[in-house]
């Protein structure tokens, strides 16, 4: 049976994300829990199962290959490493982020070259480079 993209997104976010079932505050001092899950409801006091953390990333996951083909519908005619690199990036820095960015702008026009000069810029935490970033930035740039 062929890897499908959500197979490809759900891997590299476990490879990047780990999994913590206390939360934690990430390097932007968010509150964050399971596999780099953050929003309503998380705070210092939020405890995760394993089952629960599993769970959303699985369907956080879906959620963001989903926006990035919405955003981006040229992804639907893209390689699904290509899906998967713009739904990790999603998954990691937010939609918002993604529907304003000089990304979303050369993806969009299928300038590839351009795009990976682009994914590569979003490797900082208030103005820092971060390794972590930078190591999931290069492995998503070879992605596209």
């Amino acid at each position: 049976m062929p890897i499908t993209s959500l197979e490809i997104l759900i891997s590299l976010i476990k490879e990047f994300e780990g999994c913590r079932l206390k939360a934690y505050k990430c390097p932007a001092g968010i509150w964050t829990v399971g596999w780099g899950a953050i929003g309503k409801g998380i705070n210092k006091d939020t405890v995760w199962t394993q089952h629960q953390a599993d769970e959303q990333l699985h369907d956080r996951a879906l959620d963001a290959l989903h926006e990035a083909i919405r955003l981006s519908p040229i992804l639907l005619h893209e390689t699904i490493e290509r899906q998967s690199a713009i739904a990790d990036f999603i998954y990691n820095c937010g939609i918002n982020a993604y529907r304003k960015s000089t990304l979303k702008k050369r993806v969009d026009a299928g300038d590839w070259n351009s795009a990976k000069k682009e994914i590569m810029r979003w490797d900082k935490v208030k103005g820092k480079p971060l390794a972590g970033l930078t190591r999931r930035r290069l492995v998503e740039c070879d992605m596209l």
